[in-house]
């Protein structure tokens, strides 16, 4: 198992280079830590570069490799590469392709809270069409004490349907040895609500069918798995999330939105309220094949 590590020379790359060498301890994988440098194409108008600050900069992308690779601890594989590419988001996926990488690492953008996810451009152009995984370190990570993954939380929503989603919890927990939560919020600003419903009754039927989600879900895990399953529910999307309780090490995974084509990411608007909350990693899996 391969994991690419989208890296810059900044906060934001150790953070992402950081849950690499967390999750490949974890999962058993080796590291393939990718700098990408902006390939411009040429037009008309352009002032041109010199060759030298190219070769300079080329010189210098490779003294950060360097560094990064020294970082990582000794009992994890790693390899360096430096691509270029007119799209850093891009280089990354012809990077996961070209070496069969099963996940995308990536660091919060720089102006993020301190323990929170904050999403920058290559971020989000990854959220909106990678086809494999991504893990998503929030800020700060570099400073996190965990050795090994802890806790796996799989967010399997109020609708049945999370195949994909489950599965992949479920291989991450096994090959982590971590313990599987399954949680289905419960945000009672879009739950569907009756005539007759006071706020207590429409609170009460959210949460008894989230409860049901949860049994179902359960149901198409191997008898053997060890799950626990939690209903967190609150006024909207943050609170509900705010209710959960977090330690260093875990992690959580969710699915894509219903928008999604067909084994692609693209990141819903829950999704995207749920990083404004949660402090740890994030893995978002690509909706199920058809």
């Amino acid at each position: 198992m391969r994991l690419v590590v989208g890296y810059l020379a900044t906060p934001s790359g150790a953070d992402g280079l950081a849950l690499g060498v967390l999750l490949a301890r974890s999962l058993g994988a080796e590291i393939d830590i990718c700098l990408v440098l902006p390939d411009e194409e040429p037009v008309p108008t352009r002032i041109p570069v010199d060759s030298a600050y190219e070769d300079l900069l080329s010189d210098q992308a490779v003294d950060w490799l360097v560094e990064a690779r020294a970082t990582v601890p000794d009992d994890i594989t790693v390899r360096t590469h430096l691509r270029s590419n007119e799209s850093f988001a891009q280089g990354l996926l012809d990077m996961a392709d070209e070496i069969e990488a099963e996940m995308i690492v990536i660091g919060a953008s720089g102006d993020g809270l301190l323990g929170r996810h904050s999403i920058g451009s290559v971020t989000g152009e990854l959220l909106h069409c990678a086809h494999l995984p991504m893990a998503l370190a929030p800020r700060g990570m570099r400073h996190s004490g965990a050795k090994q993954i802890r806790t796996v939380t799989c967010a399997v929503g109020t609708r049945v349907g999370a195949g994909r989603l489950l599965r992949e919890a479920l291989r991450v927990s096994r090959r982590s040895m971590a313990p599987l939560r399954l949680v289905s919020l419960v945000p009672l600003d879009m739950s569907a609500r009756r005539r007759s419903d006071t706020p207590e009754s429409a609170r009460q039927r959210a949460i008894a069918h989230a409860g049901e989600v949860l049994e179902e879900a359960r149901s198409g895990l191997p008898e053997d798995v060890a799950v626990e399953s939690v209903v967190a529910d609150g006024a909207n999307v943050e609170s509900a999330v705010s209710k959960l309780e977090w330690s260093d090490g875990d992690l959580i995974m969710v699915g894509s939105s219903r928008l999604a084509l067909p084994r692609r990411l693209f990141l819903g608007s829950t999704v995207s309220k749920m990083l404004r909350i949660v402090p740890v990693p994030m893995i978002v899996v690509p909706k199920e094949g058809v």
